[in-house]
């Protein structure tokens, strides 16, 4: 439809682009009517393709509730008619050829069309976006059989209290209890926590995990089907993308008031030149005159020209914004939910800090990323990172073994045996490790993981890790709360913890120990307090939250749920992007109010002359090039306006 609207726009203006005149290029009658059926062919294409403007304008005028559709169709369908009608009669009167809208015509609904176009496309994202939240649960698993034989099921056929067997690597295919075994399980999709936690009997799993180092683990299966947390998050996506309540276009309630006044003014003008003893022929032009002129095509370029400059501006500054939607939305935001993990923090664990006991920090790190070289978990990972990043050398490993739960054992090459792991593994090896008692106790408040390191069975040191907070998350909420917009820090974490994160932000409110499935709750009971929240996540676990809130906002860092099933794409993890994203909205919505405004002035000014408001005074009926004229000249200002918004600074 674009090509054909392009096409046709081009064709109709050739004259003014070469600067010569239809006479001049058109000069035999029968050049004039190829002219005409030229533009014609390119239309017809348009109009067909853009059927539902004028099905759906019509039955909304019927019913008395005008919009934007219905606008269109009037305008654009009676300079369409129109056009037909002088087409078939420039062989006896060539100088009609200046009273030709197909341009007109078609435009505007190959604008629209192609706006409606990317509204559909972000429909189908979300819906992609539900169908791969749904295939984190297997659709087999391995039931275990009274006779204790093995045989792979569909996930479907296991019923509530059957025993199944999941192995290191494969994804939990429903919500239960082990029974036997221990791992570690990987619940960030459900949590946002980029550390495995440790599972042992009787503790609970839930589909879509996955267990990630250890041994095989038994599991009873307690919730099966919708019942499981999974299920829950998948219902919630897509309940609130459902129930979000479609935004009242500014473009729609200027056209309830303007459809109904071209329409009376258009009959009313016709009516009272038929009236005064003029022929019907005269009536009927100055009827079809005022709906041409009324045509929206600067009224319709309006709104399309900035949302596509301000998506462009957008996207420069590595900002994807899904619709024109959310940015109106966007503008109206006094809320800020903030996600802690890889949102609020980097969602990269380091470590922090290392305290010593008749060691160098040098010398324990040495040991430590001797020991844990070899290991994929995020806590060894870390360490050797720390010590790489201070250029040191590691101490050589001879032999080196995972301890399930608590943490590793290795034999160095100098003969010692080196063990690093938590309180359980101290407690395990009868180690004193009250020293760093206050310590410990002041890790867990802040909400870091603690590891210790023994030597020959001496303890030289505890590591404290945690997820760093990013460094400009402090200025970002102090801006925001410059511009009047609260920031909430939304968390599984324990209260302790949480708030201690929060200050480290400057934020002054916590929502903490939320569950996933809660998230999209605390966005609920935020808007109920008549809030417009604008929520910020990455994690798959934040989809509910996403699809609920104002405006979702996800981390291109995150997982590919929350990224689709967001409004706004960040495509770095900057929180200065969401102060971005705000500005971007009140410019581009600011852009489209000034568009109207232009093309309300050319609206105000035609009509009247027109409708033969000046010839009843003497004055001349509007000319057919004048008009031609008024119109590229109102839908130019709008298109430079527009352009002008792609040169902002966010």
């Amino acid at each position: 439809m674009l090509f054909f609207g392009a096409a046709l726009m081009l064709f109709s203006m050739l004259p003014m682009l070469f600067n010569i005149g239809y006479p001049d290029i058109i000069s035999m009658d029968t050049h004039q009517v190829n002219f005409a059926l030229v533009q014609l062919l390119l239309c017809i294409p348009i109009i067909f393709m853009g059927r539902r403007f004028y099905m759906g304008g019509t039955r909304a005028l019927i019913s008395l509730h005008p919009n934007m559709d219905t606008l269109v169709a009037l305008g654009s369908g009676t300079a369409f008619v129109y056009s037909v009608f002088v087409t078939f009669l420039l062989s006896d009167r060539p100088h009609l050829v200046h009273s030709l809208y197909y341009e007109s015509a078609g435009t505007i609904v190959a604008l629209i069309f192609f706006g409606k176009f990317l509204e559909e496309r972000a429909k189908t994202k979300a819906v992609g976006a539900i169908q791969k939240l749904m295939e984190l649960a297997p659709d087999t698993t391995l039931l275990l059989k009274a006779d204790g034989s093995m045989q792979e099921v569909s996930t479907e056929e296991v019923n509530k209290g059957d025993t199944i067997v999941v192995r290191p690597g494969m994804r939990f295919p429903l919500d239960g209890t082990i029974t036997q075994g221990s791992a570690f399980v990987d619940e960030s999709m459900l949590t946002g926590e980029s550390l495995p936690k440790e599972k042992n009997v009787g503790d609970k799993v839930n589909a879509g995990t996955v267990l990630t180092s250890g041994q095989s683990v038994l599991v009873e299966a307690q919730h099966i089907g919708d019942d499981t947390v999974l299920s829950d998050i998948v219902r919630f996506v897509r309940d609130a993308q459902n129930k979000k309540a479609p935004i009242a276009r500014l473009a729609d309630k200027v056209s309830g008031v303007f459809v109904p006044a071209v329409l009376f003014i258009a009959f009313l003008s016709g009516a009272i030149w038929l009236l005064s003893g003029k022929e019907m022929s005269f009536a009927v032009n100055i009827f079809v005159s005022v709906m041409i002129v009324a045509c929206p095509c600067a009224m319709g370029l309006a709104t399309p020209m900035a949302i596509v400059t301000g998506t462009s501006l957008g996207a420069k500054n590595g900002i994807l914004v899904r619709s024109g939607e959310v940015l109106e939305k966007a503008k109206a935001v006094d809320t800020v939910l903030l996600d802690k993990t890889g949102t609020l923090t980097t969602g990269e664990i380091s470590l922090q800090n290392i305290e010593t006991i008749g060691v160098s920090e040098e010398k324990a790190l040495q040991i430590a990323a001797g020991a844990e070289q070899l290991s994929t978990h995020p806590l060894a990972k870390a360490i050797v990172a720390e010590a790489r990043k201070r250029n040191y050398t590691a101490d050589k490993a001879l032999e080196i073994n995972n301890l399930e739960g608590v943490g590793v054992q290795a034999k160095m090459a100098d003969g010692s045996e080196v063990y690093i792991g938590n309180e359980k593994l101290m407690r395990k090896l009868n180690i004193d490790y009250s020293v760093f008692q206050k310590s410990a106790a002041q890790a867990k408040v802040e909400g870091q993981t603690a590891l210790y390191l023994v030597k020959n069975n001496a303890l030289l040191a505890m590591m404290r890790f945690s997820d760093n907070i990013k460094p400009n998350a402090k200025q970002v909420v102090k801006e925001l709360k410059a511009l009047g917009i609260e920031t909430v820090l939304v968390t599984g974490d324990a209260k302790e913890a949480a708030m201690h994160m929060a200050q480290s932000a400057g934020i002054e409110k916590v929502e903490y120990e939320i569950k996933p499935q809660d998230k999209a709750l605390i966005v609920e009971r935020y808007q109920s307090q008549g809030k417009t929240v604008l929520m910020a996540g990455d994690g798959i676990n934040d989809a509910p939250a996403l699809a609920k809130a104002d405006v979702g906002v996800a981390m291109s860092t995150g997982s590919d749920i929350a990224m689709e099933t967001a409004d706004i794409l960040l495509m770095q993890g900057d929180l200065n992007l969401i102060l971005k994203t705000i500005r971007l909205s009140h410019y581009t919505i600011s852009n489209i109010k000034e568009n109207l405004g232009w093309a309300f002035i050319y609206n105000i000014l035609s009509i009247p002359f027109a409708a033969g408001v000046f010839y009843a005074f003497g004055g001349p009926l509007l000319n057919p090039m004048i008009a031609a004229a008024a119109m590229s000249l109102s839908s130019l200002s709008v298109v430079s306006n527009a352009l002008r918004l792609g040169r902002k600074k966010l």
